[in-house]
């Protein structure tokens, strides 16, 4: 199938490695919602995969949003009377608050306090904290050197700018060869600073399934378009200048988090019942996965998935956001990912992208009786024995073929891999005993289980 190249280990191993040596590239920029952080990460995916590049001017329009003005930040501290740094944003780009405005003023450790963010319980450990939407500053240090700050003065310094600029986003687009112009749609986060797990490794994921799927000797079918930008106002900036277009996903994953010891947990999309979750529950059964219901707070798929897209847009995490310790701080470093988890992260959407690439609704074309599968090569010479693996899927997707089910429902039907029923399928559109209805032609996936089995 598609992606077959990747699954086993070590075509994923090599694929994981550079997927690790992409995170170490890109893990001291200093990312947020805009500026050249963005850019510059971008610039970086750009040298593995090609890139459509879009800059959205502030003050655009996004759905019921509209584009923040552009953050750029040079450097921040703060320095005793000594001038000493006792915070300083070259150490840890962590410790700025994201879209921090600037700052230049002597200061009592009292009058500082209010603008200073630490974690009692992570005494060690510098959280992560952000303000898009209101102007303030802000640093984030760890708890026990706020413990040990004295009464002061210190000079505190922001040198920033928050000024009118762009949003950054880039697509990679890899063309369908099928007939019809239906789009897989894959997004991934591009907001955050120096955090590994959440989100350069789904970055790094992501550019190496692209990387797979431009490399591919057999061409997808669907058109895939990966889309590398910033979490919530990215996809309402995407999704408001390409509604015209929507109608043509068909399925879609969003990816973070998947560098992390924990277990891939799949969100379910709004709809719950979509191509992408019948997918996901299909290759990871038998896994030691977790399937989640859909819930309206996590990443960009809460956007795809808002009622007035309701798209087939699913998450793919291993521990999902806010459920890890070393969430959103410091401890979110290199240390906390695994280039093993990354790998297996690569095996499963490999699989996923197959299914959802080579899912169709077959039409049986010689539907009176079981057509005599001898004489096109497709049958053992030889009978009185119960069918062979392939065999059996032949007759079963002769059977399913009503023009009412896909090959997803065929292989849940019975109980089969995908991989061999697909096989099973594209054999029976060789010897002219199948074609592949258009989307426009089949009945819808809901309509479909609404029919059930035929008499």
């Amino acid at each position: 199938m598609l992606l077959d190249a990747l699954l086993p280990d070590d075509a994923a191993g090599s694929a994981a490695a550079d997927a690790w040596a992409l995170i170490e590239a890109l893990y001291p920029l200093c990312r947020s919602l805009t500026g050249d952080g963005v850019r510059q990460t971008l610039d970086r995916i750009g040298e593995r995969i090609p890139l459509i590049r879009t800059e959205v001017p502030s003050g655009t329009p996004a759905c019921d949003w509209e584009i923040p003005r552009e953050w750029n930040i040079r450097d921040a501290w703060i320095a005793d009377a000594a001038g000493h740094r006792v915070v300083d944003f070259r150490a840890h780009n962590l410790h700025v608050m994201g879209y921090s405005v600037p700052v230049r003023r002597t200061m009592t450790l009292e009058e500082l306090q209010p603008h200073l963010h630490s974690l009692p319980d992570r005494p060690d450990w510098i959280p992560y904290r952000t303000s898009y939407y209101r102007e303030q500053w802000g640093f984030c240090l760890r708890h026990r050197d706020r413990e040990q700050l004295g009464p002061g003065p210190y000079e505190v310094v922001i040198d920033a700018d928050l000024a009118p600029g762009h949003l950054s986003y880039a697509e990679s687009v890899i063309p369908g060869q099928g007939a019809s112009d239906d789009e897989v749609l894959v997004y991934t986060h591009t907001c955050h600073p120096s955090l590994a797990n959440d989100n350069l490794s789904g970055i790094a994921v992501a550019v190496e399934l692209a990387r797979a799927l431009h490399q591919a000797p057999t061409k997808p079918r669907l058109t895939w378009r990966f889309i590398f930008g910033p979490g919530t106002i990215g996809s309402l900036a995407w999704l408001s200048r390409n509604e015209e277009h929507l109608g043509r996903v068909r399925a879609g994953l969003v990816l973070g988090l998947l560098g992390d010891p924990g277990v891939l947990h799949y969100k379910h999309s709004r709809r719950g019942d979509t191509l992408t979750d019948r997918a996901a529950a299909h290759v990871l059964r038998g896994t030691d996965a977790v399937l989640l219901d859909f819930e309206p707070y996590g990443y960009d798929e809460r956007q795809f998935c808002s009622p007035g897209f309701d798209l087939a847009v699913g998450r793919l995490t291993r521990s999902p956001n806010s459920t890890y310790a070393e969430y959103h701080t410091s401890a979110d470093d290199l240390t906390l990912i695994r280039p093993a988890q990354l790998a297996s992260a690569l095996q499963t959407l490999a699989r996923l992208a197959s299914v959802l690439d080579a899912n169709r609704t077959p039409l049986n074309l010689s539907p009176k009786g079981e057509p005599r599968l001898g004489k096109r090569g497709l049958y053992g010479s030889v009978g009185g024995g119960a069918p062979g693996a392939f065999e059996h899927a032949l007759l079963w997707v002769l059977n399913q073929a009503d023009g009412t089910r896909d090959l997803l429902a065929i292989a849940e039907r019975a109980r089969l891999p995908f991989a061999q029923v697909e096989q099973a399928a594209s054999a029976l559109e060789r010897a002219g005993l199948l074609r592949t209805l258009e989307r426009t032609e089949a009945a819808s996936d809901s309509e479909s289980r609404k029919k059930g089995p035929p008499p």
